[in-house]
């Protein structure tokens, strides 16, 4: 039955029909064709024609509807081209991208010298002198002429910048270039990325990771850069002593003008009066860096020697970190990663039982400025890792081949300790530069900080005529005087009313109106005003409904007390910089409308531009396979590997370039693949 039905479907089409269909000819007349019947056969067995007449209709029929063909070979097999496939397509991309790569560094290199006469003003070859001192005055640069856009700037306002830290590279990087005539003085020609320093001694990082050429960041801002250092600033003629030692080794003086100068020099390690310091290494710059690697390697080759002691030994691998701020933190938990990690794979094991590791703060916690919880973390971490925190200490002299320290214990006794010690790190806070200290003595009274320069909230330098001189960073120091600032303003107001100051009374709408004054002129003290009232009532002593002026010296004296000193982190002189470069952006827009006005003395900061308000963006600190976040207000967390991808990612966003950012994370990767690098130099 099969059969004869089979036969009689092979009988409903044409020889002709079934040819169309071979030949794959999709036209309407063929199409109508297809459909034609021919008369029926008689019922009888199926013939060889008829077989295949039925065999070439089903493989048109697969044609015609699409399905796919039957597949004779394995999954596996499948699994196998596919991947062959993928394969071969990443070898060519990866083969093209090479390829690109090259031709593009061959583009790069350029065989043609470039000769030719160049513009330099006589100005520039044979400056002038004069000055106090008689010295060369730098009135104009030798590359004012190198381009058209160098040119347009010669004329323009004269912004001298004083150091290549935090706050002056962020200022560089938002500043207008159109608006002034940037000049950058430097003794070193580098950024360095501070915050990864810890990572840099013991090899975790590349010292050219964290460092990035000034000369780039100011080709920005078609900016000028000398190498030298400033020694002294004539406020009066608006002039920077600079000094550098040439090729000969003599040293050159000469002045370089300014109509707006930044002070953003830094600050240098705190000895507090400690003897023996020349026995400590320091970290705040890559030289540094360069030099405590050398000392550790240094230190473990020596341990190895036969002719070493056991004694010796073990005062070489005793490594002292004297501070507990971060610095010390991170810097003590990388020097237990290198000897945890690195040590056992490539040096006698031996030395790893004889490895110690101490950590000298003064107060009751590491990390103090941190959340409470977040420091007995740390605490708890190190002692895991058998690092011996020495809390409550204080380090009274540095020897060559030990430390001196007394201890205060619980019962409030004092004992004198004494640890042999093959290496120390000193990092204790900061203190004046030279220059920042013979810059405060010239200011007199208008400079009462002895740790840093004072300016006020709109980083004016205090004593300096308004809107020429500046200071940012660790230099400088915010001056918190709500009381002073509202008192004498309370005066004025009570002078013009022809009242007597000391018989003012103020109700509830003067102290709003003081409290908008206090929050637009120190908004650091927002977060202390914001019950006006309550402390209002607190106040009024005698409940009145009035404050009288003593009474309200009261009150401002102890907002003053609960207002802090601005941190001295990378932080606050990034922000700060940010800040300046903003304000100046928008002076230069509106210098137009106030010469229009002829004006061109006064307030002017203040008329076109807010004070600066620090936002505290959090803290951070490794320590060791781990890491802690203090976000303020009570916000923090800490965790282990995921939170040391969380503190990398951090510093990976905020490093200054794209090529260190590459080079951040070529070192990274070669950590993990290879191990820290174990060399000196």
């Amino acid at each position: 039955m099969l059969s004869s039905r089979i036969a009689r479907q092979a009988g409903r089409f044409s020889p002709a029909t079934i040819a169309s269909i071979g030949r794959g000819s999709r036209s309407a007349a063929q199409s109508r064709t297809l459909f034609t019947k021919t008369p029926k056969a008689s019922p009888a067995t199926p013939t060889a024609r008829s077989w295949k007449l039925l065999a070439l209709r089903q493989t048109q029929a697969r044609q015609l509807s699409g399905a796919p063909l039957p597949r004779s070979t394995s999954r596996l097999l499948n699994f196998a081209y596919r991947t062959a496939a993928w394969f071969g397509s990443s070898v060519v991309v990866i083969s093209a991208g090479v390829v690109a790569f090259f031709l593009y560094d061959a583009s790069t290199y350029k065989s043609d010298g470039m000769h030719g006469e160049v513009a330099v003003s006589q100005l520039a070859l044979n400056p002038r002198r004069g000055g106090p001192k008689n010295l060369p005055i730098l009135e104009a640069c030798i590359d004012d002429d190198d381009t058209e856009e160098m040119q347009k700037q010669k004329d323009k306002p004269k912004l001298v910048i004083l150091g290549g830290g935090w706050g002056s590279v962020a200022l560089l990087k938002e500043l207008n270039p159109d608006n002034y005539h940037v000049t950058v003085i430097s003794p070193t020609n580098y950024f360095l990325f501070t915050p990864m320093l810890p990572s840099a001694t013991v090899g975790t990082l590349e010292l050219k990771s964290l460092m990035e050429p000034i000369r780039r960041i100011i080709h920005d801002v078609k900016g000028h850069f000398i190498r030298a250092s400033a020694d002294d600033v004539d406020f009066s003629a608006r002039l920077v002593e600079v000094s550098q030692v040439d090729c000969s080794g003599h040293e050159e003086r000469f002045y370089v003008p300014y109509d707006k100068l930044v002070i953003g020099v830094g600050s240098v390690t705190n000895s507090h009066g400690v003897k023996g310091l020349e026995n400590c290494h320091f970290l705040k710059d890559i030289s540094d860096a360069r030099q405590i690697r050398n000392k550790i390697i240094q230190n473990l080759e020596v341990s190895c020697l036969p002719t070493t002691s056991d004694e010796e030994r073990r005062r070489l691998l005793s490594f002292v970190v004297c501070g507990g701020g971060p610095t010390g933190v991170e810097f003590a938990a990388e020097i237990f990663d290198l000897l945890n990690e690195d040590l056992t794979l490539h040096f006698p094991r031996l030395l790893r039982n004889e490895i110690s590791v101490h950590l000298i703060q003064s107060r009751d916690h590491i990390l103090n400025t941190y959340d409470e919880t977040l420091s007995k973390y740390a605490e708890e971490r190190f002692a895991r890792d058998q690092v011996e925190v020495l809390t409550n200490s204080r380090v009274g002299e540095v020897r060559a081949d030990s430390i001196v320290f007394s201890q205060k214990r619980d019962d409030g006794s004092v004992v004198t300790k004494e640890i042999p010690m093959g290496f120390c790190l000193w990092s204790t806070g900061v203190s004046q530069s030279d220059l920042c200290q013979r810059l405060a003595e010239r200011l007199g009274d208008a400079q009462t900080n002895r740790h840093a320069l004072e300016t006020d909230t709109h980083l004016r330098l205090n004593g300096t005529p308004l809107g020429d001189v500046y200071a940012i960073g660790d230099c400088s120091t915010v001056q918190n005087n709500v009381a002073d600032h509202i008192v004498s303003f309370l005066r004025r107001l009570a002078w013009k009313r022809g009242k007597d100051p000391e018989s003012l009374e103020l109700h509830f709408s003067d102290w709003r109106a003081v409290a908008t004054q206090v929050k637009k002129q120190f908004p650091q003290a927002v977060g202390h005003l914001k019950r006006l009232d309550k402390l209002f009532h607190e106040y009024d002593k005698d409940q009145s409904g009035t404050l009288g002026f003593g009474e309200l010296r009261e009150l401002l004296k102890q907002i003053d007390s609960k207002l802090t000193s601005l941190p001295a982190t990378a932080q606050r002189a990034n922000q700060q910089g940010q800040y300046l470069a903003h304000k100046f952006n928008k002076l230069a827009r509106a210098q137009e409308g106030l010469a229009a006005n002829d004006i061109i003395e006064g307030d002017l900061d203040a008329a076109v531009y807010k004070a600066f308000e620090y936002r505290h963006l959090g803290s951070l600190a490794y320590i060791g396979n781990s890491a802690v976040f203090d976000f303020g207000q009570g916000w923090s967390m800490a965790g282990g590997l995921w939170a040391v991808y969380a503190w990398r990612s951090i510093y990976f966003a905020q490093s200054v370039s794209f090529r260190t950012r590459v080079l951040m994370a070529m070192d990274w990767a070669k950590r993990s693949m290879f191990g820290r690098d174990l060399s000196s130099f």
